[in-house]
């Protein structure tokens, strides 16, 4: 199926290398980045850093919960563990593991936590223990996902020959998904300021914020 490609509106160079973890607060995104394991607090409309902070590890993933962040880092030995962020005053010492020591990329849905495993290419829905309420299963690994108008959405990798990265989107109750548009790029994560998709093209050292093109 042809897929229509993404409308990019914005490209921007990242203010550190390797941008990985990214999400939307209402105000600012906030990105992590891979190589610097920093997290930046960044102004969308000027693209200036406003915040900045270490992180306990290489932030994979994050999402605003409220007035507070959390992230999973990958800490000693690639073990996963999601944590609190609260912009201000930056890392709460509490961490949670993720189920089965593995998770990648976080969205919030005003309710649950959901959590994907990238290369088991599920998504799961969360309780507040962090216990597993519902497994979601794609067929491709999931490289972001962001949760929009009650549904998710999820950026998927199917490898260079296998059509490369497609938005998915997902039906959160029945657990059903579509595929609706097809990046250039591996897209690292996602999030929405509530009229567009962010996400990083990592390899290029850029965020970019983009809107489904409609089918012709």
């Amino acid at each position: 199926m042809d897929l229509p490609i993404i409308d990019e509106i914005t490209r921007v160079p990242s203010p550190a290398p390797l941008p990985q973890a990214l999400a939307f607060d209402g105000e600012w995104l906030w990105m992590g980045s891979w190589e610097t394991q920093r997290v930046y607090g960044i102004s969308p409309q000027q693209f200036v850093v406003r915040e900045e902070t270490d992180a306990p590890g290489k932030p994979v993933g994050c999402v605003a919960v409220g007035d507070e962040l959390r992230f999973v880092c990958s800490e000693e030995n690639d073990s996963r563990f999601i944590r609190r962020f609260v912009p201000g005053h930056g890392f709460k010492s509490e961490k949670t593991p993720c189920p089965d020591d593995t998770g990648s990329f976080l969205a919030f849905d005003g309710s649950h936590l959901w959590l994907s495993q990238r290369y088991a290419k599920r998504v799961l829905e969360l309780d507040g223990d962090v216990s597993v309420r519902r497994t979601i299963v794609l067929d491709a690994q999931i490289v972001g996902i962001v949760a929009v108008e009650g549904a998710l959405y999820a950026s998927t990798w199917h490898g260079s020959a296998g059509g490369g990265c497609k938005l998915a989107r997902i039906d959160p109750v029945t657990g059903a998904f579509e595929y609706v548009a097809a990046l250039a790029f591996a897209g690292i994560s996602l999030a929405h300021d509530g009229a567009r998709f962010w996400t990083n093209d990592t390899r290029a050292n850029a965020i970019v914020a983009f809107v489904i093109a409609p089918r012709s």
